[in-house]
């Protein structure tokens, strides 16, 4: 591994035998004070999490979902806290429509982040669950101020969400978003937060702040009951493994997306990528293809896995991998549907603690705010419902208890069956492009996670546009452009290009340090002691 980086970063790698990194710095401090406190990674990881729904409201909140996975010493562990559809959201609900609504109460669905919050906790956690809130509350209660970057974001969300219920009330002042440098202040969430903390989050589903809930919908149009709440379940899950090279990738499996970067990197290992030099033209392309390819599949046969048609095996299979590789013309863009393998607005972070646990952790409202939906007490509810799909017979049409397809995927890479890096990259559907290009700019070229983060990113948009930052090397978008690439260059830092937060063993020989690095794009933090 390289430990210079390699890009001119202004950021420095951290190395330390105990390690937060997370999009926000008082949230890192939160689990740095955790861990200095006798708690293990996961605590560490709690507490982050937690406070960053307060520090960082623009892109998470209580309302939301979450993924995790844990490396607990001798063996990797997959959690889905993911919510499911209210009961009432049948297909006939939603006659008439073509596409699911994008923000208000008929994007949500039960939030799942605090039974996630709860099960981590009760499983690894050595901490006592309310001291995990500590830091959160505080921030709630007495305030902290807005970096330019939240406030910036805040600040675009107004003309989108002012309307919904509770948002104005909530998180404007006067009207207006907080300005950077402002100090911010919302009591009521610190209400919301202790509660939790002292239910030990049996409130949010079963009790008081569930009832608080939904007699909200009830009076704003949604339509969410006692039931929803207490069927909400977080699962144990077995994570998706891949191999790529000497090294494995695993990855949450459906609902979540994580299998769409597992792919890509099977039709790059079977279209020899290495062949082409590394930041060269030519393997960015085939980068890209590949991406294509594989989010092609995904969002033709992704879903909730008790309703997906198509096996994950069948998706990761190496001979219907190769089939898709050999469509690829490596001196051509191409346009690409989905194959037939029958035939063949987000946060992460992660934490490691000296005793070798590792955790890698991600949490979303989706799309920024979420829905725009707030309840009483600072809940903002997500919108990940809007990623249904209205289609009939669609493997991820809605229902009933239903999980969407979800694009927030923490990952892990092992080697030898042995811990390597938790890591993952915030941003949408930049979420399994970031994890292909890290994962590659680590295995391939050998750059610790600084340098991984540092490194000019390509994505393809929402449209299936191919945009690329402005640091990326001219001599490559020339020439990506002379293979057909239509090309948007964004601003150099732009937020579309998601966030990374990386940790990484230090070496195969030094096995009790780690090496952390915080992406530049956001307000970032990589602490360690």
């Amino acid at each position: 591994m390289l430990i210079s980086p390699p890009f001119g970063g202004a950021r420095a790698p951290v190395l330390a035998k105990n390690a937060v990194a997370s999009s926000q710095p008082l949230a890192t401090q939160a689990g740095i004070e955790a861990l200095q406190n006798g708690g293990n990674a996961v605590d560490a990881a709690l507490a982050t999490a937690i406070t960053l729904t307060v520090v960082e409201p623009t892109m998470n909140g209580i309302g939301g979902d979450g993924f995790a996975l844990i490396w607990d010493g001798k063996k990797l562990h997959g959690m889905n806290a993911s919510g499911r559809a209210p009961a009432v959201w049948t297909p006939d609900y939603f006659a008439g429509k073509a596409t699911m609504d994008l923000i208000g109460w008929n994007t949500v669905t039960v939030p799942g982040v605090v039974s996630g919050w709860i099960e981590l906790s009760r499983k690894f956690g050595k901490l006592p669950f309310a001291q995990l809130f500590k830091r959160a509350i505080d921030y709630a209660e007495n305030g902290f101020p807005v970096s330019p970057v939240i406030a910036r974001q805040w600040r675009e969300a107004i003309p989108i969400l002012k309307n919904q219920p509770g948002f104005s009330e909530s998180f404007l002042i006067e009207g207006k978003a907080p300005n950077a440098g402002q100090l911010w202040r919302y009591p009521a969430q610190a209400n919301t937060l202790r509660e939790i903390a002292n239910t030990e989050g049996e409130s949010f589903y079963t009790g008081k702040l569930a009832q608080s809930m939904v007699d909200f919908a009830q009076s704003t149009g949604g339509c969410f009951t006692m039931a929803d709440f207490a069927a909400n379940q977080t699962e144990w899950v077995e994570p998706l493994a891949f191999d790529y090279g000497d090294y494995t990738l695993h990855e949450i499996p459906p609902n979540g997306s994580g299998i769409a970067a597992q792919m890509a990197l099977g039709i790059l290992q079977a279209a020899n990528v290495k062949q082409y030099p590394a930041n060269s033209a030519q393997r960015i392309h085939l980068q890209v293809e590949a991406m294509r390819m594989a989010f092609a599949d995904a969002y033709a046969h992704v879903s909730d896995a008790s309703t997906m048609k198509v096996p994950t095996s069948a998706l990761l299979d190496r001979g219907y991998l190769a089939s898709r590789a050999a469509l690829i013309n490596h001196n051509q863009a191409g346009s690409y549907g989905a194959g037939d393998p029958h035939a063949g607005g987000t946060v992460y972070l992660c934490a490691a603690d000296d005793s070798g646990m590792m955790i890698s952790y991600i949490q979303s409202n989706f799309k920024g705010f979420g829905s725009g939906v707030v309840a009483p007490g600072g809940i903002a509810f997500h919108n990940r419902g809007m990623s249904f799909n209205l289609e009939d017979g669609h493997p991820n049409q809605v229902a009933p208890g239903k999980r969407p397809f979800h694009t927030i995927i923490p990952a892990f890479l092992t080697k030898g069956n042995q811990p390597t890096m938790a890591f993952g990259v915030m941003g949408g559907n930049m979420q399994p492009q970031g994890h292909l290009q890290f994962v590659m700019r680590f295995v391939d070229e050998y750059l610790n996670p600084q340098a991984c983060s540092d490194a000019p990113r390509w994505r393809i948009d929402d449209l299936g546009k191919l945009t690329v930052e402005a640091s990326m090397p001219a001599m490559v978008v020339e020439g990506l452009k002379a293979m057909g690439h239509e090309i948007t260059i964004m601003p150099a830092n732009s937020l579309d290009f998601g966030s990374a937060q990386a940790i990484a063993l230090l070496g195969e020989e030094t096995k009790d340090a780690y090496i952390a690095g915080s992406d530049h794009r956001r307000d970032g933090l990589a602490a360690g002691f």
